[in-house]
This record gives C-alpha cells, structure tokens and sequence, in this order.
C-alpha cells in the first residue's frame, strides 16, 4: 500500500516524499481511513510504530479540503503528556505545515505565559499542548473552541497517569459540539480509566488496536543482570558503557536525584553526558534534548519523562538503572532504541528493590529473561521468594487460642493483689500479644 491510496492531497504527498516516508506503517494503514472518513477513533499501537503520521495526516488533509467552522478558533487541537513528546510532535507538524498558510503554535507548561497568550491572540490554525496549560489559558478566556474541529489526544494513558484528567475534562466541555471528532491514541485501550475518559469524549469511535502493548520488539535484544546493591549496580553499568561500542545511550533512573548523581559520576569519569528531568525549566530541557539530538553528548541521563514518543535514531542502548513502577513503562523505555530498522539492545539492572517490578514485567510480558552476568561480577543476589499464604485455623492459631482462654481461667483464680491491679484500671494484659512475624522478604 502507498499513501496516494488513501487520496490525500498532492502536497502532502510532496512533503513525506521531502521527509524520506514512501509507505504507510500498519497503524497508518488502518487509522488513516478512519480518520479521514470524519470518526471518531480509539487506537492503540506499540511504541515506535509510526502513529503521530497516523493523526497528522488527517489533520491536514481535513484543514485543506475542507471549510473552517470559526475563523477566529483553532481548528485542530493536539494534546500531549509531556512537553518533550509536545515538542517531537510540534516538528513534525512544521514539515507538514510549511510553505502552507496554515499556523501552528505549541503551548506548554514552563514557556512565558504572556508570550503564550499573544501566540494565541494570532489565531492559530494548529495548537498542540500539554493539556494543563492550555487548560490555564483557557480559564483566562485566551482562546475559545467553540469551532474545534479536531481534539487529538495523544498517550492518553499517560495523561490519565499524570493526573490530567480534569483538564481533559474541561477542553472537552469547551468544544463540545456536535461536529468536532476526537481521536484518542493509547499504549492500551484494556484499561478502566482510558475507558471512562472515552467514553466522556468520544461519540462512537472505532477501534484499531496494531501491536499489543505487551508484544517484544523484534529489533531490540534485552539483557538482565542482577545486582547486590547499589555499588554493585554502579560497577556492572561501569563496564557496560566502558564496551564502548554504541552510538548514543540513554540511562532512566527512578528519582531526579539519581540523575543529577549519576550523571557527575559518569562526567567524571570522562563521558559526555546530561540529565534531563521534570525539575529543569523548559528552557533546559529543550537545551537538553537538542544537544543531546545532535550527538554533542553520548549519554542522556533521565526519568521517566523522556520515556515516550521520542524518536531518537542513533539511540543504539537503553539501560534500566531501577525497573520502572509501571510495567507498560519498561515497554515505552526500551522502545527509544531499535527505531526505523535499526537494531538495538536493552538493559535492565535489578536488585532486590527492584525485584517485584521485574517480576511485573515478566509477568506483563509474558516472557521470562535469561540472565547476563559479568564474570568478575557475579552477584550473590539471585531473587526474592514469593510471600508465604496465610492460612486460617491452622494447629499453630488453634493452640494460642487455647493458651488465652486458659490464661483467662487462670486470672479469676489470681492472687487478691493481682484482682486490686484491675480494680484499680491498669490493664496488665493477661492475654499474650500475637505479634505479626518479621517477613524474611522484608527489605533492609
């Protein structure tokens, strides 16, 4: 299949021609057709599977053949969890909307409100944001969408976990008319809260579901060592940067404390890195992110905030230094690398805090790893023991319980000084406490 079989306009076939894309993607070929025949659509794909062309396309197609509702409003609106992933996306959206008389802007959180606020008084045909700012704006009355043709909510499943859903809420209230369709792009669409949202925003949308979340990726190799402590951790990473053989590195840590720190140890010891998390204002990150897309550092240091969409070609390694939280997160990590046909390799670190995580991964993978090990650092951890159950009325209660009933017997018969001790209010406590034992699985 081509994309002049989906009849779009010749200049956009022009433009992904200039861009290098010939073919559609599977979550292109089957998202497009419904998008462009004006419904709305829930569709879920695994990272890296090509699926902003997957709303951008239509989105333009629509702003040429047809009729603007407002003059005035935006026309397409394009929600995103995290400025980074707002960015990315804003990029693609000029190659498509150059040379046109279209207008594009971004709106995101850490950027000049006020200068924000003139960008939007220009009347912007595009407007892609991360959905708490533009929400902001839209409590000052900088912009209306009562003529919002198309909302696009991109990792609507990551704006849910962020907490954004009362601003989802309220844009959609401000568009909601009878004639704007909605696409919403999730990493899964099997999940309570995508479906509750959904169902608020969407009118009888279609569903393409191209890759499961949970599908490996058939370009990245995955390796798993297991890892006494922190020390231990910091040595196995130590010599996997020192094989010296990827182009660029990208390192998630669980903290932003973590990447500050590891980042100066890796700085020390001559790498040329960077750290990037939620605390830096947008102006560093953007900094972060550009150097870091052009090769001037080798490896990125980063929560879970670049995570998701960032397509970074020359990313040949991703390491875990902790497991994530959540398991669909380990999927969106490792899919920053083996991108466009490129190979790539995977690494996760675990030790035993991390263990339960990596058990939730496997478990939501359906797939058990076979461990790496370095042979001069060999750990001694080798996983935790699942919890022993609970069981009820066993021999063991059965006795206590007959112990407290006879020391109870027992107390009616105690001394007259003992009897006083209870006249007198004081609990002594004749039954024993049953204390909780200590779980050998408890950490440290």
């Amino acid at each position: 299949m081509l994309f002049t079989d989906f009849q779009l306009d010749n200049r956009l076939l022009q433009s992904l021609k200039h861009m290098g894309i010939d073919t559609p993607t599977d979550i292109q070929e089957q998202a497009i057709p419904v998008a462009l025949a004006g419904k709305d659509l829930m569709a879920s794909s695994k990272t890296g599977s090509g699926k902003t062309l997957a709303f951008l396309l239509p989105a333009m197609q629509r702003m040429i053949s047809t009729r603007a509702l407002s003059k005035r409003d935006p026309r397409v609106v394009i929600l995103l969890p995290t400025r980074e992933l707002a960015t990315q996306v804003y990029s693609q959206l000029r190659l498509l909307v150059a040379n046109t008389q279209y207008k594009a802007i971004k709106i995101l959180g850490g950027e000049n409100f006020n200068d924000q606020a003139k960008s939007l008084a220009r009347d912007p045909h595009f407007i892609v944001a991360t959905p708490g700012r533009l929400a902001d704006h839209l409590a000052q009355h900088h912009l209306h969408l009562n003529g919002l043709e198309l909302l696009i909510l991109d990792e609507a499943d990551r704006m849910l976990d962020l907490g954004f859903a009362p601003q989802l809420q309220a844009i959609h209230r401000a568009a909601d008319h009878k004639r704007r369709q909605t696409l919403m792009f999730s990493a899964t669409l099997d999940h309570t809260d995508i479906n509750n949202i959904a169902a608020e925003l969407l009118n009888s949308p279609e569903h393409v579901a191209v890759g499961a979340a949970n599908t490996s990726h058939a370009d990245i190799t995955q390796h798993v060592y297991l890892c006494d402590h922190l020390d231990h951790k910091e040595a196995v990473l130590s010599r996997l940067l020192s094989q010296d053989e990827h182009k660029q590195i990208i390192i998630f840590t669980a903290t932003r404390q973590d990447t500050g720190r590891l980042a100066d140890k890796l700085a020390k010891q001559g790498f040329k890195t960077a750290a990037l998390s939620g605390d830096l204002n947008q102006g560093q990150r953007n900094q972060i992110m550009d150097q870091f897309s052009r090769g001037l550092q080798k490896i990125l240091i980063t929560t879970d905030v670049a995570s998701r969409g960032l397509d970074l070609l020359n990313v040949s390694l991703v390491i875990n230094f902790d497991m994530p939280k959540f398991s669909e997160e380990y999927v969106h990590r490792i899919g920053r690398t083996g991108r466009a046909g490129s190979k790539g390799d995977a690494v996760s670190l675990v030790g035993p805090k991390d263990w339960r995580n990596f058990e939730n991964v496997q478990q939501f993978l359906h797939k058990t790893f076979t461990l790496s090990v370095f042979d001069d650092l060999k750990p001694k951890f080798s996983g935790l023991k699942d919890k022993p159950k609970r069981t009820k009325n066993t021999s063991s209660t059965v006795k206590k319980h007959k112990k407290t009933t006879n020391n109870k017997q027992k107390s009616k018969n105690a001394p007259a000084k003992r009897d006083k001790r209870f006249l007198s209010g004081v609990d002594v406590g004749d039954a024993p406490m049953l204390r909780k034992p200590k779980s050998p699985l408890q950490d440290e």
